[in-house]
């Protein structure tokens, strides 16, 4: 080995046997966790060569469309998958894209299928329809079969077809139009959020040029933080002539004499981390629109939607980066243990943004925590991911019920626990509650829960790790009720494939 140690020395410090490493080094087995970190410590390199994100995210895919119905009855193990992953990468991506496209047009299917059971306006075009074939079915049946009939009776019911058929043809031509535009609609991709939470856990969720980008654009800023409202104002009314002004409720309305991109709404009720937030994305996107449009396309998105949702992304992004500067939050979360309150207070950023800034932390050399990241609503739905090596996040729905990010929703304060898996690996979980808006008893704030995980290897490097509860220690959780081999758990909701 290029490292100096042979096979038989490796496993000794690893403290595994020589067999189990042989098994690891042919993908007969799948490592995650503190073995996977001493691995890399012990070879001396990155946790990124070892543990390829985009790899665990087609194995996870994968897995996911071997628990569909459709493949009742097919036989495929887990050694089997890893091994089409690591040696057929291009045939495991176009797999898993297939595969997305197939989930897409299911849901299409089904929401087509719920349109014509409900919508009230084909319901009208088909009732007109079919009155009017069956007032041209009575008139012809009746001259076909009435042999008495004088002239003027069988003029009088010529016209009458006549009549329906020709106003037939424009209902007919409503029908066809309705379903024209059903079917454009329902071709775009049902979740592009989806497609840009692949190419962004693919990029590891750090972008290097857009880190150089705001570093820039940070310079003509006051390098104190928090940063202050006034010179963000000032900045945008300077720089790009964009009047910045509070709102009631916060609708990016346009004001009388401005045209839309000289004005700019900001909700009274947000706080200030969000108003100076969405000064910095606006501020971003005008400013170094170019670099984001080509981290954009890096990602090699389908859809325009999606790339049009990735633009955001990327310039929220920037504007993170500029509000917390890579060197600044990360010695800061060092200093203080990743005490994402604290350094919010000290940095002037909330709970939400801080959290998604610690994810973002993974320049070589100088990496944080690697963390995983969600985010979800009040109904469960999981609304945004990043996931990590032997952390397996369903792509779309709600996950394991005993994740402290559903516990959130009941308290104001950080919950925390440790979540051991079906594989074994043990992950620290924080989750709390957030508010988008506050102050105003009455806007109805949206309300969602964020939670990090990090592998329990690096827990004692948190302020989350100390003292933990005996009972937070070892909750036995899982991904998803579908993807979990859990099947006695209390907890279960859905019937596991």
């Amino acid at each position: 080995m290029s490292a100096g140690l042979s096979q038989a020395a490796l496993a000794s410090a690893l403290g595994i046997s020589p067999s189990y490493l042989n098994l690891i080094e042919n993908n007969k087995r799948a490592i995650g966790g503190s073995l996977l970190l001493r691995i890399g410590e012990r070879l001396g390199v990155d946790m990124a060569y070892l543990s390829d994100e985009s790899e665990a995210q087609s194995i996870a895919t994968i897995n996911e469309l071997m628990f569909n119905p459709v493949m009742q009855g097919i036989e495929v193990s887990q050694n089997d998958i890893r091994e089409v992953v690591s040696r057929f990468p291009e045939f495991a991506t176009a797999l898993t894209r297939f595969y997305r496209a197939y989930v897409d047009a299911a849901a299409n299917i089904e929401a087509l299928q719920h349109r014509l059971k409900s919508d009230p306006f084909l319901s009208s075009l088909l009732h007109e329809i079919l009155n009017r074939v069956a007032g041209i079915k009575s008139s012809a049946e009746i001259v076909a079969t009435t042999s008495d009939l004088t002239a003027e009776e069988q003029r009088r019911f010529a016209a009458t077809i006549n009549k329906e058929a020709r106003d037939l043809v424009p209902t007919l031509q409503s029908l066809i139009g309705y379903f024209d535009t059903s079917s454009s609609l329902l071709s775009k991709p049902v979740s592009p959020m989806n497609e840009i939470d692949e190419a962004i856990i693919e990029a590891e969720n750090y972008f290097p040029a857009l880190e150089e980008v705001a570093d820039e654009l940070a310079k003509v800023l006051p390098p104190e933080r928090p940063l202050q409202e006034s010179r963000l104002v000032e900045l945008m009314a300077t720089r790009f002539g964009i009047d910045c002004r509070l709102s009631a409720d916060g609708r990016e309305a346009l004001a009388p004499g401005f045209d839309s991109a000289r004005i700019m709404l900001l909700p009274e009720a947000a706080s200030p981390a969000t108003r100076i937030f969405r000064m910095l994305r606006r501020y971003a996107r005008l400013a170094a629109g170019d670099a984001i449009d080509s981290a954009v396309l890096a990602l090699t998105l389908v859809s325009d939607e999606a790339r049009q949702i990735a633009r955001r992304a990327l310039s929220s992004y920037v504007a993170a980066a500029i509000m917390m500067p890579y060197d600044r939050i990360h010695g800061m979360a060092e200093e203080r243990r990743y005490d994402i309150e604290l350094i919010g207070n000290l940095i002037g950023a909330d709970f939400e943004q801080v959290a998604q800034r610690f994810v973002s932390l993974r320049r070589k050399g100088q990496e944080g925590v690697p963390f995983g990241f969600l985010r979800a609503d009040r109904a469960g739905r999981l609304t945004k991911r990043f996931t990590l090596p032997g952390l397996i996040l369903p792509a779309s729905g709600h996950g394991c019920l005993l994740w402290p990010i559903y516990r959130a929703f009941s308290t104001s304060e950080i919950v925390r626990q440790v979540s051991v898996f079906p594989s074994g690996s043990r992950f620290l979980q924080v989750a709390r509650q957030v508010r988008k808006y506050t102050g105003s008893f009455e806007r109805l704030s949206p309300v969602y829960a964020i939670m990090l995980s990090c592998d329990v290897f690096y827990a004692d490097r948190t302020v989350y790790g100390r003292a933990l509860d005996a009972a937070d220690e070892n909750v036995q959780a899982g991904p998803s009720c579908l993807l979990c081999p859990r099947l006695e758990c209390a907890h279960r909701n859905d019937a596991a494939a």
